[in-house]
């Protein structure tokens, strides 16, 4: 039976065709869903208060697992291929008969919420979970609403995630037993196999990333904060690039962490919390952070715990490298209260170059930002994935390929049409290595990085000279603030100029072969930005 209260939306779980569940725990707080997680066994408590859990096999997601349900009225609009998996109604109706089968008779929790901060393009989405500290997942993640409007909530979107709960392969059309399936027509994702929460607000990101393209708004993988005088930022860039460090500035309001829109009126924060990697984190280098990881209501994933002290380790990587902590983004001391700013005067692009040849820092034009955004380049680095034994160039276009359901010329046109009307300035920002690859060189500092980007977003690096990069066009400035200048060539860094010079070569190679995908799609002058390999 439901819980009677004035939490419990008069849209009942029947309208998901949800019945006879054994109870329903509606929009409990933070402070209850932790009673039950811990009271249920799912969960530890750290010192500070944080709530440490762990999520099985999945300690990341699972993209080989994610599908699309190829129906009439989406199927022209979706970019099908390997990252837009289609699975057939059918498989799909399947797979909700078995989590509905599965959730009776189970406890379960729900959480009503909206993604989207701009009330215009708001999503409402329900959010239900058989655990609770997925819930309360939820609850950090997105948007709360008012109390008030609780009883009266009525979801566009429903999320069913069942960790408990596997496919076969066989009958249900997917790769293995786990599966995250989003039914654009029903409105619905299904989460099965797997306790990796993230599933969870990626794909309401993927959604978004549906939705909004036709009303005008930009749905970008960035992160986004504002400075004193209320001039925006955003940071574009893939997982393990810097968005959540870089944009976390003690000087600068956050806007978030991750997912953004930008509208008419500016940009706007998709959710109400963040979800920042672990690995390696310290006070000193991430103070705003690392409290977060010491205070009630975070939820820290797949991070070794000392079990009689209850100390974090972040160095610790026996679990996985992807360790994670989630909270209400009101934790940062400087965070946007209305989750909303002005039109970018900057973007950031950010890329982690293991191979060391791209420059720390660079000014694009608007048809090389173009062409970057539809690049998308990082790299892997050795460790981070199981049988990985050197540097591997990445290429995930729109800095988020894995969340974009469109074309991504739909969403690098939007991006040029706002860059154009709002004169934003861009900066290819490389977080990666200098004076060698990885192995050789060592890790960009920190402290090197933020004031590159300081910089540049206060006007101060605007006012310097550049020098093209020989090898990627790009503008390198001849001096920067706080920053030593033979770390902005990156060349002058290696003391092997040979290596180097064979490391950037490959480099562009890799860069041209990636674009063929794309060249058909853009202008000539997108088309004359491309990095070309060497003759």
């Amino acid at each position: 039976m439901e819980n009677i209260g004035h939490r419990v939306s008069s849209h009942g779980l029947d309208n998901h065709g949800l019945n006879d569940v054994k109870a329903a725990y509606w929009n409990l707080s933070a402070p209850e869903l932790y009673a039950e997680s811990l009271g249920r066994g799912e969960g530890l408590l750290a010192q500070g208060g944080a709530l440490v859990t762990l999520t099985g096999q999945h300690t990341g997601r699972s993209p080989h697992d994610r599908f699309v349900v190829e129906e009439a009225s989406t199927k022209d609009d979706i970019w099908w291929g390997d990252i837009n998996v289609p699975i057939s109604e059918d498989n799909f109706d399947g797979l909700l008969k078995k989590m509905l089968g599965h959730l009776q008779g189970r406890d379960v929790f729900v959480q009503d919420c909206y993604a989207g901060a701009d009330e215009k393009y708001r999503l409402a989405v329900r959010v239900v979970t058989e655990e609770a500290w997925h819930n309360l997942f939820a609850r950090n993640m997105f948007i709360q609403p008012d109390p008030r409007d609780l009883p009266g909530f009525k979801p566009a979107w429903t999320v069913l995630q069942a960790p408990s709960l596997e496919a076969d392969p066989a009958r249900d059309g997917t790769t293995s037993g786990t599966f995250v399936v989003v039914n654009m027509a029903r409105q619905m994702v299904l989460v099965g196999g797997s306790g990796y929460a993230g599933e969870i607000k990626k794909s309401i990101f993927s959604v978004m990333n549906f939705l909004l393209p036709p009303q005008g708004v930009l749905p970008m993988h960035c992160s986004a904060n504002i400075g004193p005088e209320g001039n925006s930022a955003v940071f574009f860039g893939l997982s393990g690039t810097g968005k959540t460090t870089l944009s976390a500035d003690s000087a600068r309001t956050l806007i978030g962490d991750d997912e953004h829109g930008w509208g008419p009126d500016g940009i706007f924060n998709f959710e109400g919390g963040c979800y920042a990697k672990t690995i390696n984190l310290t006070r000193d280098a991430e103070p705003e952070i690392f409290e977060t990881t010491r205070t009630f209501g975070s939820i820290i994933e797949n991070v070794a715990l000392d079990p009689d002290t209850r100390e974090l380790d972040f160095f610790d990587t026996t679990l996985t490298e992807n360790g994670r902590v989630s909270y209400a983004i009101e934790q940062i001391p400087n965070a946007s209260k209305t989750g909303t700013g002005g039109h970018p005067a900057n973007i950031v692009m950010l890329t982690c170059d293991a191979f060391g040849v791209l420059p720390p820092i660079s000014q694009l034009t608007p048809d090389q930002a173009m062409y970057h955004f539809l690049s998308g380049y990082t790299a892997k680095v050795a460790g981070t994935e199981r049988g990985l034994k050197e540097p591997q160039a990445t290429f995930s276009t729109c800095f988020g390929a894995p969340f974009m359901p469109r074309h991504p010329t739909v969403y690098a046109k939007l991006l040029g049409e706002k860059m154009a009307k709002h004169s934003a300035k861009c900066w290819l920002v490389n977080t990666g290595w200098s004076g060698g690859g990885f192995g050789v060189g060592e890790r960009m500092e920190i402290k090197h990085t933020r004031a590159m980007v300081n910089a540049a977003l206060d006007g101060r690096l605007a006012e310097a000279s550049f020098t093209a990069d020989e090898n990627f066009g790009v503008l390198v400035p001849n001096a920067c603030p706080d920053v030593p200048d033979d770390v902005l060539n990156p060349r002058n860094t290696w003391k092997d100029k040979d290596a180097y010079d064979v490391q950037a070569k490959d480099l562009r190679r890799l860069f041209e072969e990636n674009f063929q995908q794309f060249e058909s799609a853009v202008d000539d002058k997108v088309k004359a930005a491309a990095i070309k390999a060497a003759a």
